[in-house]
């Protein structure tokens, strides 16, 4: 989830802010949520000092604080590195202090009677956010494999189980919501990834996803209640995993 923070000592200018930005997440149903919307930077900057952040910044530049907004972008650099920075504020002649202290904001929104502020916010909104999601999946396992005419990618977490098919050289993938039938050898699935571990002749089972194990029925029962089967020459290998 992608987390915003609004840091504006206007009340009624915070108010706004913060409505822009909540109608948007609604309305487009995004994964985000406004973690704070305050008048101090100290919130925010506790905030992220305490938790793994990655977040979208609205900061005013004049906080009537110790330190001016961009200071404060500095600080938050040191605990989020990839989060974006927006500036909303009506000193836009402090510009050059983003590159004085290297800031790397994302925009710099002038609080003046030419601006459309609405429609800046959700640009840098929808920007942000899709940096998140890209950035996201590019973190995940993904397992991709060619099921008719169609390229099939499943989150490596996702997998229960892989199963011989009827048809020769096929295979079932056994996720937590689907199955997908493809083309594919048993014996190459383990070299993909260390928490496959083959428990029979015609199973391939992610270890991580196992509930428990019915060692008098030979069944493995998966965290969603699925079940495959295993052999007493493979039990041994599943040492440690919930037993009955």
């Amino acid at each position: 989830m992608l987390e915003v923070f609004i840091c504006e000592d206007n009340d009624e200018q915070r108010r706004q802010l913060t409505k822009y930005i909540s109608d948007y997440i609604m309305i487009e149903n995004l994964d985000m949520k406004i973690t704070l919307s305050t008048a101090h930077s100290k919130e925010i900057l506790d905030y992220v000092k305490a938790n793994n952040v990655v977040g979208l910044y609205f900061l005013d530049v004049d906080l009537k604080e110790e330190k001016n907004g961009i200071v404060i972008a500095a600080e938050i650099r040191e605990y989020d590195p990839q989060g974006s920075i927006v500036f909303v504020t009506t000193h836009s002649e402090l510009t050059y202090l983003t590159f004085t202290y290297k800031v790397e904001a994302m925009d710099y929104i002038s609080k003046d009677q030419y601006t459309d502020i609405k429609k800046r916010v959700v640009e840098c909104i929808e920007t942000a956010y899709n940096r998140h999601v890209r950035n996201s999946y590019s973190n995940r396992k993904l397992f991709q494999v060619k099921s008719g005419e169609k390229m099939i990618s499943v989150d490596y977490n996702d997998i229960l189980f892989f199963e011989t098919a009827l048809q020769p050289h096929k295979l079932i993938l056994h996720t937590v919501n689907r199955q997908v039938e493809f083309y594919y050898k048993l014996k190459d699935v383990l070299s993909m990834d260390s928490r496959f571990y083959r428990c029979h002749n015609s199973y391939v089972v992610n270890k991580d996803n196992i509930a428990e194990i019915d060692t008098a029925k030979r069944e493995i029962i998966m965290i969603n209640g699925q079940k495959c089967f295993v052999s007493n020459r493979y039990i041994k290998g599943l040492k440690g995993v919930a037993m009955k």
